[in-house]
């Protein structure tokens, strides 16, 4: 919602500056969103009377106009616009004076004539995107004041964000009841009378869907004038709100809904056939729009037709067939309640989102219609002349929305909000919102109004205590319970550590939507049918991930299409997969790298990041668990990853995640440069740590002893060292791999393994027959389990 701040302060006129009316409102939960001036800046320019209008001796279209600026004698400005004559009261930028575009008025010759200033359009002003000559600013304002002053230019624009219950505030009379609440002042709401008819024509009115429309007011309005021009004044205030002025006809019903909240729409009554029928749509009707589109009506749509055709989606948009246009002289005005479910969702339906249908999917008052109408005939009389018939009603009581008294107690006001308000302070407070009040026993019976369709509940008043009040006057205090503190598992195992220790080894964290795009999530994950949305944000975003994936490989292409090329990224959240009848939700943490190990430096050589890389940093969070040797990488196949590079991580027999680089035809697909490498966990299946236990530090040497032998590369270094630890474990202290080779001498299909043993025992010093007995058990049994033999 954004509205003028003047057109506030003509209802309510708080002793507060724009800055404390802001902060107010947005501490009462009308949160603002941006104050911007209404106009820019310029100096020196004063509204002029044009006295004459003679051609340019040397231009055609040039025009030598005598302007009265209120000084002693008029200046000559040459022109060119199209629709300059005398009697016009147009600005007039001085000779000296700035415009908002830069330009200084200085004087001129213009093909030999002099120039003491310069005529301007809105445009040249800042008020306007385009324009078509000189503005008008009407007969009202006198020659020599300033324009700045003239229009109210001095005032700012103020745009607030309404969470989806507050339809009310849509307004300026909503907000302008807000702020008398705020601050305890009257609020001047405008004395509108019923339009007396002038004629006793009426026009059929029939409502079929009651329950859709409990409420439907109509006035055939006849003999308006085509030629009538929308107020200057309201042309501002449709400006400042974000409206284009679209003539007198469409302006007053757009005037009516910024100030009262209740959507309007004007129908040429001329174009109409035999009477109003307000019906559901029927199988494969169509309907174009006044933006031209033609849609194809789906059968829960509630149409505004008349008896031969549709005219309009009710409470969305009117249709182009039956729209005002400049030649419009007879109208038939509606105003409406549709009910909210009625309204929602439809116009999104149709790929539309209008100032109706984004209020009436929030709730309109439905006592607002009949003074609606009777404000909107008034002024399209006082503007555009004709006689108005009677007011047309249909309504069914039964559909409309009932109020429901509800029990406020002053203790539980007090509990809730934790400090004491004066219980006529709590009665003034409610009733300027609105609501009606009667005495209890312990506190009031309050009745909602009408245009608050968020009162249902005592929660819901004492909420509104609370922020009239003002949150900041409300003091902090610290909570007083009995707790009872329950012991931590000292083996249990902390997610909270895998983020921290990624962040440790230079990951950043992301945060990605659960819903992705199919084609992603297919081409990542084709064996798992993902949970479709019922009603997605966008195409885009329409099943819920089976894996993190999707969200960090979209990410790291953001990312390199901005020019980082080394990225290091991780994210621990949800993934949603169907068993049976049942969505499990999984708790993962996902990971993926790209590009250079090490930022750029002078210390060390770059190098890419490879799958050892990755890897390490996988085992530095199974470490974690104290069980890291439980947990093993066996080579797999997965189809996002590529078929050399790919190992699932293993406990026992569970798989717990994957690794490995990803595809290239995924890499291919995303655009992505470079290898890219990545890696799941499910968080579940790390399960409980380990105890720390402290072990005595030997105090005899240690002794190492290199080997190197030759195994089939189908065997893992992980199976190696799993066979040496069982075969001394003893005086086995550590095993450190320091070699890997292939090529001479090695045959093809096996590969050198170097590792070195560290050896020593806790209670003696090792005799070096005891060590070679040792080192002779491990080669004989790698040489029975493995086949492997030493290295020549």
């Amino acid at each position: 919602m954004k509205f003028s701040e003047a057109w506030l302060r003509e209802w309510v006129d708080p002793p507060i500056s724009t800055a404390e009316l802001t902060e107010q409102l947005t501490m009462a939960g009308l949160e603002v969103d941006a104050v911007t001036p209404v106009a820019a800046e310029f100096d020196c320019v004063v509204v002029g009377e044009v006295l004459s209008v003679e051609p340019h001796p040397d231009a055609d279209r040039l025009r030598v106009c005598t302007v009265s600026v209120g000084t002693d004698q008029p200046l000559n400005i040459v022109c060119g616009a199209p629709n300059v004559h005398a009697g016009m009261h147009v600005p007039a930028a001085l000779v000296g004076a700035r415009l908002p575009n830069g330009m200084t008025i200085k004087p001129a010759k213009l093909r030999g004539v002099p120039s003491r200033g310069m005529l301007c359009s809105a445009v040249e002003l800042g008020l306007a995107d385009q324009s078509e000559g000189l503005m008008d600013l009407g007969e009202a304002v006198s020659a020599g004041t300033s324009v700045r002053e003239a229009l109210g230019l001095d005032d700012q624009a103020i745009e607030v964000d309404l969470t989806p219950n507050r339809g009310d505030c849509l307004s300026i009379e909503g907000i302008a009841r807000e702020v008398g609440a705020l601050n305890r002042c009257a609020v001047r709401f405008p004395e509108i009378l019923p339009v007396e008819p002038a004629t006793g024509e009426v026009f059929d009115v029939t409502v079929e869907a009651d329950a859709d429309c409990p409420r439907y007011i109509g006035r055939v309005i006849r003999g308006v004038d085509p030629n009538a021009v929308t107020p200057l004044w309201m042309r501002e205030r449709l400006r400042r709100s974000g409206l284009r002025s679209l003539g007198p006809l469409v302006d007053v019903t757009n005037y009516v809904l910024l100030e009262l909240g209740q959507p309007m729409h004007a129908f040429d009554l001329d174009r109409l056939n035999g009477g109003i029928v307000v019906r559901r749509a029927g199988e494969g009707e169509s309907l174009t729009l006044l933006d031209g589109q033609e849609i194809r009506l789906k059968p829960d749509t509630l149409l505004i037709a008349d008896h031969q055709r549709p005219l309009a989606l009710a409470g969305i948009m009117g249709g182009e067939g039956s729209g005002v246009t400049a030649e419009t002289r007879n109208l038939f005005l509606e105003s409406a309640f549709f009910t909210p479910t009625t309204i929602s969702g439809r116009a999104r339906a149709y790929g539309l989102h209008t100032e109706s249908s984004h209020r009436f999917e929030r709730g309109v008052d439905p006592g607002l219609q009949r003074r609606a109408m009777e404000r909107a005939s008034r002024l399209l009389l006082d503007i555009c002349g004709g006689n108005a018939g009677p007011v047309i009603e249909v309504v069914a009581d039964a559909h409309l929305p009932a109020r429901a008294e509800v029990v406020l107690r002053r203790e539980r006001v007090a509990r809730v909000l934790g400090v004491e308000i004066p219980a006529d302070e709590i009665a003034d407070m409610l009733s300027r919102l609105g609501m009606g009040l009667e005495n209890g026993d312990d506190g009031w019976r309050v009745t909602a109004p009408s245009y608050r369709f968020d009162m249902a509940i005592e929660a819901d008043l004492i909420e509104e205590i609370g922020r009239v009040y003002g949150y900041a006057r409300i003091p902090a205090r610290q909570a007083h319970s009995a707790m009872i503190i329950h012991p931590s598992e000292e083996t249990a195992f902390d997610p909270d550590r895998v983020e921290q220790r990624l962040v440790d080894l230079g990951y950043q964290e992301t945060i990605t939507y659960s819903f992705v795009a199919p084609a992603v999530q297919q081409a990542i994950d084709p064996a798992i049918t993902p949970i479709e949305l019922a009603n997605p944000i966008s195409r885009d975003m329409s099943v819920m991930r089976t894996s993190l994936w999707p969200g960090l490989l979209t990410t790291a292409q953001y990312n390199q299409r901005r020019q980082q090329e080394r990225i290091r990224i991780f994210e621990s959240g949800l993934r949603f997969i169907r068993q049976q009848s049942e969505i499990k939700q999984q708790n993962i943490i996902a990971g993926l790298v790209a590009g250079a190990t090490l930022p750029e430096q002078w210390g060390a050589s770059g190098r890419t990041a490879d799958f050892f890389d990755v890897k390490a940093d996988v085992q530095a969070i199974l470490a974690l668990t104290g069980r890291g040797e439980e947990f093993r990488f066996s080579p797999g196949q997965h189809p996002a990853l590529h078929p050399g590079q790919a190992a699932r991580i293993e406990r026992g027999s569970e798989r717990v995640g994957w690794l490995g680089m990803l595809h290239p035809r995924l890499e291919r697909e995303l655009d992505l440069t470079g290898h890219t490498y990545l890696f799941e966990i499910r968080i579940d299946c790390l399960g409980e740590g380990s105890l720390p236990q402290f072990r005595p530090l030997s105090r005899f040497p240690s002794i190492r002893r290199d080997l190197a032998i030759v195994v089939a590369d189908s065997v893992s270094f992980a199976a190696v060292r799993a066979c040496v630890a069982e075969t001394i474990p003893e005086i086995l202290q550590d095993i450190r791999l320091f070699d890997v080779y292939t090529g001479e001498k090695i045959d093809s299909g096996a590969r050198s393994l170097a590792f070195g043993l560290i050896l020593q025992h806790s209670s003696r010093t090792l005799e070096e027959p005891e060590v070679d007995a040792g080192m002779a058990s491990v080669v004989r049994v790698l040489g029975e389990r493995f086949g492997a033999r030493l290295r020549d």
